[in-house]
């Protein structure tokens, strides 16, 4: 599993740290619980017309829509070669795209202006995991850093990467630039985590938070090294089948006041597995089929029979089902978090069968007090929609490099867009996104000029969605928030317009997307977060060259190519007008981030002229006096994002004459907002027909990471944000 990010207030009013640092959630990582046995989305079937009278079951959905893709994506999964992988993912991905299930939005953070005293490349930029959200080791100056200086350490970090030097120069460097450091962060949120065990659930908000408080085995450095935390060291077998890692010794587990609890030993890792294995956390199809008899176990099967094992009190065992070369990049993500046996039991929590968290005596991850800590951080105060509190902890096994003791979380709900500016001048934030309504303010303040910069896109895939097989038209919690007014034949002309490929391929084509991302980050950097691909294309290159079949043609990639270039080259041999991947893009070094090579009118027109005739065929007219209605919840109490649907709905409205309408639907606030996709954990939750306000975070370092969120046969994560069970 992978972390579902949602579109967060935080990307108009702060920076993440890997965009701060010139280098997230969804991931966030978008995060949700699989569905029970009984939470199968219904087939639609309604009276009225023939067209109406149609029941399209899941699987069906699922074969129409994503059956090239799953072919596809299935036939790479069967081979052992690296770079055969990566060549037959990237062909997958391309049917992926090419199905329109979603339209490619933006990264979640960064590509926008910026101001900060936050100094980059002081959070690690990695891609994927956890790692990127840590803040334990920031510098961050009491003044604002000029862009110059940013330009100058950005720099460095190109030449010192890997030296493992780059820290202590910019810290140098920062004082003899004038600067005097300080050892507090101050940011604002817009999203509560809903659990306190970060090993029962995916969602980002839960991840930013709980991400300080446990330590890795493995974590990656400023320099984007993999580095060993809790683990001193490891080796692996020559068959790559079993990682044995050394624990460190004399660390300790305590409670959030920071009092002991007890030693970290390897049995926290076994505890920590087989706890997320118990629960429904959406956390468990990570190691399905990668560590030996987690299948077994999820059937049903014993948990002795699962290839984790403490071998004795600091040594831990990993056996593995295949020689999986990136395993050690999931080491980095929540689910291979360590857990106290003995604190969990304290709170009532019991494993295997018995595991049961609705029991009255189950309190465990209630609260900031009733988990066990051992990382950098201790949440000493929490208050809903309020505010967190993070100390330093003084156990923690690196506590010499903490510089940050002291960080500060304040809720803003986005109702007064000029607060985060006004909170950075003052000095109670550390960063600030220059969105279209503070940039002028800013300029006008004389700040723009020496302080600004382009924060670094991060390698999430925020993305819109198509609700295939809708089972809502009211908010699941509360059926008075976004009410639908679609009637019924309104509903079933958009579900079947839906199911037709063209149709959405029409709408995917057919929105200026530079046009919409413009009123959230301004008209100069409208394209700076554009995504173009689901997976990032540049998040792999072949290792090797490779020669894969491309509609009947032996094609070969020479070693180093990326991910990117191989879709492309699928899309281009299947005709389709998008383009994915810009090979001379960051200087030559490629990149599918940074432009729109999806929005074209015509196409877009050609696309639905083919949908309108093969709807007619099945009794579905489709004209202006009668257009296919689209809903979209808005986010209208916060403007950027309100005039961000809009610019959608003008847009998409324009470009098919009328022919579709978007129903825009007034949210309250990002509660309602989040309601209506975000937080539903159901396919028949989803209330919408389209959603921008989520997507997904990479866990791991293979394109699987992205991919396996769409694949029917792997329990797809987002699957249900189209409307389907996985």
């Amino acid at each position: 599993m992978k972390k579902i990010v949602s579109l967060v207030l935080a990307m108009a009013m702060m920076l993440s740290l890997f965009a701060c640092s010139g280098g997230n959630a969804d991931s966030s990582s978008p995060v949700t619980a699989p569905p029970d046995d009984n939470s199968s989305a219904p087939s639609q079937e309604v009276e009225g017309p023939a067209y109406l009278n149609t029941t399209v079951d899941n699987d069906e959905i699922a074969d129409l829509a994503l059956g090239e893709f799953t072919e596809a994506y299935t036939k790479s999964l069967t081979t052992s070669s690296i770079s055969e992988r990566y060549a037959l993912m990237a062909i997958a991905e391309a049917k992926m795209l090419e199905s329109g299930v979603f339209m490619p939005l933006s990264t979640n953070q960064g590509g926008l202006y910026a101001i900060s005293r936050v100094a980059p490349y002081t959070a690690s930029p990695a891609l994927w995991g956890l790692d990127s959200d840590r803040v334990y080791q920031l510098l961050i100056t009491n003044e604002i850093i000029t862009g110059a200086d940013r330009t100058a350490m950005k720099e460095k970090w190109v030449e010192l990467k890997g030296t493992g030097t780059y820290l202590e120069w910019a810290r140098q460097y920062l004082l003899d630039q004038g600067y005097t450091l300080k050892d507090t962060y101050n940011r604002i949120y817009s999203d509560d985590n809903t659990t306190w065990d970060t090993l029962a659930d995916n969602r980002q908000a839960t991840s930013d938070v709980l991400v300080h408080t446990l330590s890795n085995l493995l974590e990656y450095d400023v320099e984007n090294e993999l580095q060993p935390a809790m683990a001193e060291s490891y080796e692996v077998s020559d068959d790559g089948l079993t990682y044995t890692f050394h624990i460190r010794q004399g660390n300790v587990w305590v409670d959030n006041q920071g009092r002991e609890l007890g030693p970290v030993t390897a049995d926290d890792w076994v505890a920590g597995l087989q706890h997320a294995l118990d629960n429904p956390g959406n956390l468990e199809y990570l190691v399905d089929g990668v560590i030996v008899g987690v299948s077994e176990y999820l059937a049903g099967g014993s948990f002795d029979d699962v290839g984790v094992k403490a071998v004795d009190e600091y040594t831990l065992q990993y056996t593995l089902t295949d020689d999986i070369y990136y395993f050690p990049t999931m080491l980095c993500y929540s689910l291979f978090c360590p857990m106290n046996r003995a604190y969990y039991e304290s709170q009532g929590g019991k494993f295997g069968a018995e595991y049961n968290p609705s029991a009255e005596s189950y309190n465990y991850g209630k609260g900031p007090d009733s988990i066990a800590y051992c990382g950098p951080y201790l949440v000493t105060s929490h208050t809903d929609k309020n505010s967190y509190r993070f100390e330093a902890n003084s156990r923690y096994w690196d506590a010499d490099a903490v510089t940050i003791k002291t960080a500060n979380w304040t809720y803003d709900d986005g109702v007064d867009v000029m607060r985060a500016y006004n909170e950075f001048i003052a000095g109670n934030l550390d960063s600030c996104a220059l969105t279209t309504n503070v940039l002028e303010k800013c300029r006008q303040d004389g700040y723009f000029d020496e302080y600004h910069y382009v924060s670094t896109p991060d390698s999430s895939s925020m993305v819109g969605w198509f609700n295939l097989n809708r089972g809502s038209w009211a908010n699941y919690n509360d059926d008075t928030k976004i009410v639908s007014t679609q009637d019924d034949d309104a509903k079933a002309r958009t579900h079947t317009a839906l199911l037709n490929q063209n149709f959405r391929m029409a709408i995917v084509t057919g929105v200026d997307r530079g046009a919409y991302n413009a009123q959230a980050v301004g008209e100069e950097v409208k394209y700076n977060k554009l995504i173009n691909s689901y997976v990032l294309g540049t998040l792999v290159q072949l290792p090797e060259e490779i020669t894969v079949d491309i509609n009947g043609t032996a094609t070969t990639f020479p070693a180093g190519t990326n991910f990117g270039e191989i879709v492309q080259a699928q899309i281009t041999a299947d005709g389709y007008p998008m383009k994915v991947f810009d090979p001379e893009a960051e200087e030559g070094a490629g990149s599918s981030v940074g432009f729109d090579g999806w929005y074209n009118a015509s196409a877009s027109k050609e696309f639905l002229n083919k949908a309108v005739a093969e709807l007619a065929e099945l009794g579905v007219e489709v004209s202006a006096e009668n257009p296919i209605q689209i809903d979209m919840p808005m986010a209208s109490f916060y403007e950027p994002y309100k005039n961000r649907a809009q610019a959608f709905k003008v847009s998409l409205e324009e470009t098919s004459g009328g022919l579709i309408q978007v129903n825009l639907y007034d949210t309250a606030d990002w509660q309602e907002m989040y309601d209506a996709g975000y937080y539903g954990e159901l396919p028949s939750d989803m209330n919408y027909d389209f959603y921008d306000f989520s997507g997904w975070g990479p866990d791991y370092g293979d394109p699987a990471t992205y991919l396996n969120t769409l694949y029917p046969a792997g329990g797809g994560d987002q699957l249900k944000s189209i409307g389907l069970e996985g």
